[in-house]
Protein backbone atom coordinates (compact mmCIF):
# COMPACT_ATOMS: atom_id res chain seq x y z
CA UNK A 1 0.00 0.00 0.00
CA UNK A 2 1.41 3.52 -1.12
CA UNK A 3 0.90 6.30 1.39
CA UNK A 4 0.74 9.62 0.18
CA UNK A 5 2.15 12.25 2.36
CA UNK A 6 0.02 16.21 2.59
CA UNK A 7 2.82 18.56 2.38
CA UNK A 8 1.88 22.01 3.55
CA UNK A 9 4.54 25.22 3.40
CA UNK A 10 4.32 28.62 3.44
CA UNK A 11 6.71 30.97 1.48
CA UNK A 12 6.80 34.92 0.87
CA UNK A 13 6.80 35.89 -2.10
CA UNK A 14 6.79 39.68 -3.42
CA UNK A 15 3.33 40.17 -5.27
CA UNK A 16 1.69 43.68 -5.77
CA UNK A 17 4.97 45.71 -4.36
CA UNK A 18 5.10 43.98 -1.13
CA UNK A 19 6.03 40.55 1.09
CA UNK A 20 2.96 38.41 1.45
CA UNK A 21 2.85 35.07 2.98
CA UNK A 22 1.29 32.37 1.05
CA UNK A 23 0.19 28.94 2.44
CA UNK A 24 0.18 26.08 0.18
CA UNK A 25 -1.19 22.88 0.83
CA UNK A 26 -0.84 19.56 -1.18
CA UNK A 27 -3.57 17.12 -1.74
CA UNK A 28 -4.24 14.29 -4.11
CA UNK A 29 -7.29 14.72 -6.28
CA UNK A 30 -8.82 12.25 -8.25
CA UNK A 31 -6.98 13.38 -11.93
CA UNK A 32 -3.49 13.38 -9.67
CA UNK A 33 -1.90 16.05 -7.71
CA UNK A 34 -3.37 19.18 -6.23
CA UNK A 35 -2.15 22.38 -4.27
CA UNK A 36 -4.26 24.84 -2.84
CA UNK A 37 -2.58 28.21 -2.36
CA UNK A 38 -4.16 30.83 -0.44
CA UNK A 39 -2.80 34.39 0.12
CA UNK A 40 -4.69 37.46 1.81
CA UNK A 41 -4.68 41.30 0.44
CA UNK A 42 -4.31 44.19 2.49
CA UNK A 43 -7.49 44.17 3.38
CA UNK A 44 -7.12 40.51 5.13
CA UNK A 45 -9.79 39.18 2.51
CA UNK A 46 -8.23 35.85 1.10
CA UNK A 47 -8.20 34.50 -1.91
CA UNK A 48 -7.77 30.76 -2.61
CA UNK A 49 -5.82 29.57 -5.98
CA UNK A 50 -6.32 25.68 -7.23
CA UNK A 51 -3.23 24.33 -8.63
CA UNK A 52 -3.53 20.81 -10.51
CA UNK A 53 -0.96 18.99 -12.33
CA UNK A 54 -2.01 17.91 -16.05
CA UNK A 55 0.65 15.88 -17.29
CA UNK A 56 3.80 17.33 -15.96
CA UNK A 57 2.62 20.70 -16.64
CA UNK A 58 0.51 22.85 -13.34
CA UNK A 59 -2.65 24.95 -14.56
CA UNK A 60 -4.76 27.25 -12.75
CA UNK A 61 -7.53 28.94 -13.44
CA UNK A 62 -7.51 32.84 -13.90
CA UNK A 63 -11.12 33.96 -13.07
CA UNK A 64 -11.37 36.72 -10.80
CA UNK A 65 -8.13 36.91 -9.27
CA UNK A 66 -6.56 40.60 -8.57
CA UNK A 67 -4.15 41.71 -10.83
CA UNK A 68 -0.88 41.50 -8.49
CA UNK A 69 -1.90 37.59 -7.75
CA UNK A 70 -1.68 37.17 -12.01
CA UNK A 71 1.32 38.57 -11.72
CA UNK A 72 2.47 36.67 -8.90
CA UNK A 73 1.70 33.00 -10.38
CA UNK A 74 4.67 32.21 -11.90
CA UNK A 75 6.44 32.74 -9.22
CA UNK A 76 4.20 30.38 -7.66
CA UNK A 77 4.50 27.89 -9.56
CA UNK A 78 8.39 28.29 -9.08
CA UNK A 79 7.75 27.24 -4.96
CA UNK A 80 5.26 24.15 -6.11
CA UNK A 81 8.11 23.02 -8.03
CA UNK A 82 10.63 23.60 -5.71
CA UNK A 83 8.63 21.47 -3.29
CA UNK A 84 7.88 18.53 -5.70
CA UNK A 85 11.85 18.54 -6.08
CA UNK A 86 12.58 18.68 -2.73
CA UNK A 87 14.75 21.92 -3.31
Amino acid sequence: MEVKKNVQFTKLIKAGGRLREFNFRKSQGTAGAIFNVDVPDERDNRYYIVFEQVATEWTVEKTNLPSWLVDALPQIEIAIKESENGS
